[in-house]
């Protein structure tokens, strides 16, 4: 972007906005970022290979630049929220629901279902404000109101998928195309973990089916696949056959993982693929969770109150038991956990499919929030809640359902 570019573009100032500016600014940004990648002696030193012998490749570093966050906690609401009932009050749209939108207004928009004849749809809830803040929330999120002035409610989010799968991919990975690292591999990437015996990246998930996008939520993409995420389950042991099957003596599995080790290292040594010490550190964390996960999945330790405070049904896994779990793992050093809940997908039976989704999540959602700030945690925890896209103000057809909507949604 040269002088003459930004006098041109200022000729009109209501198009010089801050987006346009960040995407001119990026190559610049992108050759600050490359030059700093220059002077750290792993980039383009083949000798040197993460997760080396000798060296724990997840091990905690330190950040490029000063942050406040430490870890992350990241609450997916698969489905695409409607933004309408729940954090977005628009009492102007309920003065035109049941019209027909202006043709201009629907005018070459891509959606799934929407069509010429879709009219307004008036939001179905009432929103009240609460806290010192103000901030408006919905009726159905009663739980979440009460730590409004905790959160900060970003409602100008746009996104270019209005579909499902690559909606989720691009919101987790910054792409829609499969291949890329997730947010939390970046993560991790960056910044190790602070746990040797627990995942450094761990997944969750919740109703009716996983996400659209499938692992590629939170794949590694191009990195090794060392920061992949690691899917838990809330109840049991956390990853399948963990523990030793009958007859199988502790001496003895550590002594079978000490032999695959200096194997593994052995050909580490020849080859230099970091894939080998990705598979090297995988065995001995399955190895070292054997003892940890048990105490990480043993919710029995926490006092009621703190059980009732998430709404937990001993025995039964939720969202809610997600939520504690998340908890627990970050207090125990983990780095990135992501919760994906899903349906939030309301083409029909936005009342009844709202109301169920805010009982599964939203006493959960505010419990973590009171909990790590009742812990400390919460000033170096960075907890997002959203989904892949928001709702149209057109109702779909003649249902009380939205339709996707990439343009406008919340977080």
């Amino acid at each position: 972007m040269n002088c003459q570019d930004w006098k041109n573009r200022g000729q009109d100032s209501q198009s010089l906005a801050r987006r346009w500016f960040l995407q001119q600014c990026g190559i610049g940004l992108g050759g600050m970022a490359l030059s700093g990648l220059c002077g750290s002696p792993s980039v383009f030193n083949p000798s040197v290979v993460e997760g080396a012998i000798g060296s724990n490749p997840l091990a905690a570093k330190p950040p490029h630049f000063p942050g406040k966050a430490k870890r992350v906690i990241y609450l997916f609401m698969a489905g695409g929220p409607s933004q309408f009932e729940l954090l977005d009050n628009k009492p102007e749209l309920a003065k035109y629901d049941g019209q027909l939108p202006p043709p201009e207004l629907i005018k070459g928009y891509r959606a799934a279902f929407i069509n010429p004849n879709s009219k307004f749809l008036g939001p179905k809830f009432k929103f009240a404000k609460h806290g010192q803040s103000g901030g408006e929330v919905s009726e159905i999120l009663p739980h979440l109101s009460e730590v409004v002035d905790d959160i900060a409610i970003v409602r100008s989010m746009v996104t270019d998928a209005f579909n499902h799968a690559p909606g989720q991919i691009l919101m987790n990975t910054g792409s829609q195309q499969f291949g890329r690292p997730s947010f939390g591999a970046w993560v991790t990437y960056g910044l190790g973990s602070e746990s040797e015996n627990l995942p450094a990246f761990v997944v969750f998930s919740s109703g009716k089916k996983g996400p659209s996008g499938g692992n590629s939520n939170w794949g590694s993409g191009f990195l090794p696949t060392l920061h992949q995420g690691v899917q838990f389950r809330n109840s049991g042991d956390p990853v399948l056959y963990l523990s030793n099957p009958p007859g199988v003596d502790p001496d003895l599995q550590a002594d079978s993982v000490n032999a695959i080790r200096s194997l593994n290292e052995q050909r580490l040594a020849d080859v230099g693929d970091p894939e080998i010490a990705t598979r090297i550190n995988s065995f001995e964390m399955a190895f070292r969770m054997q003892t940890s996960a048990p105490e990480l999945m043993d919710v029995a330790s926490e006092p009621q109150h703190v059980l009732d405070m998430y709404g937990i049904e001993p025995g039964k896994p939720s969202f809610a038991m997600n939520c504690l779990l998340a908890r627990r793992l970050v207090e125990r050093g983990t780095r990135f956990v992501q919760l994906f809940h899903e349906s939030w997908d309301q083409h029909g039976g936005l009342v009844d499919g709202l109301k169920k989704n805010c009982k599964d999540t939203d006493q959960a959602c505010a419990a973590l929030v009171k909990d790590l700030k009742q812990r400390g945690l919460l000033e170096d925890t960075l907890v997002i809640w959203g989904g892949e896209f928001g709702r149209t103000p057109m109702m779909q057809g003649g249902t009380d359902g939205r339709d996707h909507h990439p343009n406008s949604f919340c977080m």
